[in-house]
């Protein structure tokens, strides 16, 4: 099973709806997923291999990670800690569903590592809190042949 892997930083942005806004264009309901998509396409592109084969079954895994807002962060005697209440898994809404998100990581890689979405047949993909407090957050995306 041949493969190649890629991170991107950055916070992953989840493919949400669109609006029809006439004339039979649509646009994504969110201005993070577009700028996103393309950081994902140039890290592939950067990474693929030469002789990669767009044209077979595909797998791919991602984590995302994020990294915690303050506010789940407390000091004690000047030294800052992670609070008893703060959530162990990133299920807030501001981050994104993880099928949102895993839709923008397909979307973005068409034509990339695959020539159509359709082509991916399983996907295991994980949201997880950063471990350090200043850490950037960032994806990482293994693409293989099955």
């Amino acid at each position: 099973m041949s493969g190649f892997s890629v991170i991107v930083y950055g916070v992953a942005a989840p493919q949400g709806s669109k609006r029809h806004v006439g004339n039979g264009v649509m646009l994504e309901s969110s201005d993070r997923v577009r700028p996103w998509r393309q950081d994902v396409r140039f890290a592939a592109l950067e990474k693929r291999p030469p002789d990669w084969d767009m044209t077979t079954p595909m797998r791919l895994y991602l984590s995302f990670w994020f990294a915690r807002p303050a506010s789940h962060y407390g000091t004690k005697n000047g030294i800052s800690h992670l609070k008893v209440s703060a959530p162990v898994q990133p299920v807030s809404a501001r981050l994104g569903d993880i099928d949102k998100l895993s839709r923008a990581v397909l979307d973005a890689l068409t034509g990339v590592a695959y020539l159509d979405d359709r082509q991916v047949v399983e996907v295991l993909a994980r949201k997880s809190y950063l471990l350090q407090q200043d850490a950037a957050p960032y994806t990482r995306i293994s693409i293989h042949h099955v």
